[in-house]
């Protein structure tokens, strides 16, 4: 139970340090939705949407007005569309996106997640489907998030779903050119995908997960590096002890908001994400905690140590606070999102190898990066695979969400506004992967795999 003096402390943090909830999502099983008849199929998945989250803005708002904390996002995760389009005699399921998009407006949200396939070992005709429909879909829809998981430490890689992927994401961004290639922003490949990641672009409603769950995805950087500056120059021992102190008090607000949700909404309460999720807002940046430990800019040397160091101490302070943790839960480095990582970039400080290296100790990947229009399709096969090898090797989820800003190059930036704020244009190698990525097959899951 929280004391006084943490609710006050809480109160300040939501005050002064920009603390928030990220993230409510509702997640629905469409299990039962399949049908042979596609638009039978679409019926039921609008009905079921509605009927399960007609309520979910509302009551998001009525917790922010009792308890004075800021939602951000109300959110809508669903069983991944593949495995339920699967059963119709559809040609594509550009159809099924749209519809998911309705349902998204009728009820509020943000955003809707779940226009997926999971792809880690092989392609069903269903998954085959989908992919080739994703770039349409995202471009047609506002509001759909996608995501394909193309391999996992115990599969290993999926290297023809790698390379096309890369196609994938290269259409997405031709299809929305006048936008920025924003269709690209929507999608994200992943290794290790998580069932129950509460966080865009990357959330579905995973086949182990119940009939309707409530997941909660926090944030707070802006509160992490304020608790930092009172222990200027202090050993790292105390500031790893600041950090999870913080992080407690913080996933606690998380834990509370999902009891409350779920409660009144009458479903399952799932997980909270300790995620530490930055916006471009400023004094909500990831970035800053890291110069506030000691690195002149993010990207400098000794960025990845201080990253390792913020990842473990907020995932040991958040699972104290709650009974179920799940999710990404570690620290997220998107560069368009963070004004911190922004400016970095902008001063020469940060690379994609930087953060490639970065990725091997925190959440999530490669994230939001904007990389000039004219990139191959074989070179953002190789970014992903490069990305997906760091996850399947070290049993952690990894991700990709990279977009190749059609007509713009590097030095210049491009930008989307809101939460995706904006993103520069960041270089990739000269140098070709295409032989690379043509091979095709397998890369055979590591000798860590074998557990049992």
């Amino acid at each position: 139970m929280l004391n006084t003096y943490e609710i006050m402390e809480t109160i300040r943090m939501l005050e002064e340090e920009k603390l928030d909830i990220r993230t409510v999502t509702m997640g629905i099983s469409l299990s039962d939705c399949a049908d042979s008849n596609g638009e039978k199929a679409r019926e039921k998945i609008y009905n079921k949407i509605i009927n399960y989250a007609g309520d979910l803005v509302k009551t998001a708002e009525e917790i922010e007005v009792k308890y004075d904390i800021p939602i951000i996002n109300k959110r809508i995760s669903v069983t991944p569309i593949s495995l339920i389009a699967a059963a119709s005699e559809d040609d594509d399921y550009i159809e099924f996106a749209k519809t998911l998009d309705k349902a998204a407006k009728e009820v509020g949200v943000d955003f809707i997640g779940g226009f997926s396939a999971l792809v880690h070992k092989g392609m069903t005709e269903a998954d085959k489907k989908l992919i080739s429909s994703i770039p349409e879909a995202l471009a047609q829809t506002e509001r759909v998030c996608s995501s394909v998981n193309i391999g996992t430490t115990r599969a290993g890689l999926n290297m023809d779903a790698v390379a096309q992927m890369g196609k994938v994401v290269k259409k997405c961004a031709e299809l929305t050119a006048d936008n920025g290639g924003v269709a690209a922003s929507k999608l994200v490949v992943f290794a290790n995908a998580p069932e129950d990641n509460p966080f865009m672009a990357g959330a579905f409603h995973g086949v182990g997960e119940g009939e309707c769950m409530i997941n909660v995805g926090i944030s707070g950087p802006g509160a992490v590096k304020a608790a930092l500056t009172t222990v200027k120059g202090e050993p790292f021992d105390i500031v790893a002890e600041t950090i999870k102190k913080t992080a407690f008090k913080i996933t606690r607000m998380g834990q509370l908001v999902a009891k409350e949700a779920s409660e009144k909404l009458g479903v399952t309460a799932g997980i909270v994400d300790l995620s530490l999720a930055p916006t471009p807002a400023v004094g909500d940046s990831v970035a800053r905690i890291l110069e506030e430990m000691g690195v002149e800019v993010a990207g400098a040397h000794g960025t990845t140590a201080a990253l390792a160091i913020l990842n473990d101490a907020v995932k040991k302070g958040g699972v104290m606070a709650s009974s179920h943790v799940g999710g990404l839960s570690g620290a997220f480095i998107p560069v368009s999102e963070d004004a911190g990582m922004i400016e970095a970039v902008e001063k020469g400080a940060l690379s994609i190898e930087k953060l490639e290296a970065m990725t091997a100790v925190c959440s999530v990947g490669l994230d939001m990066i904007a990389v000039p229009g004219k990139t191959t399709a074989d070179t953002i096969s190789a970014i992903i695979a490069d990305e997906a090898a760091i996850g399947m090797v070290n049993h952690k989820t990894t991700a990709v969400r990279v977009i190749p800003v059609p007509g713009k190059d590097v030095g210049e930036e491009v930008v989307y506004g809101g939460l995706f704020g904006r993103a520069p244009i960041m270089k990739v190698s000269d140098f070709s992967s295409s032989d690379f990525i043509a091979r095709g097959g397998r890369i055979p899951a590591p000798l860590q795999s074998l557990k049992n």
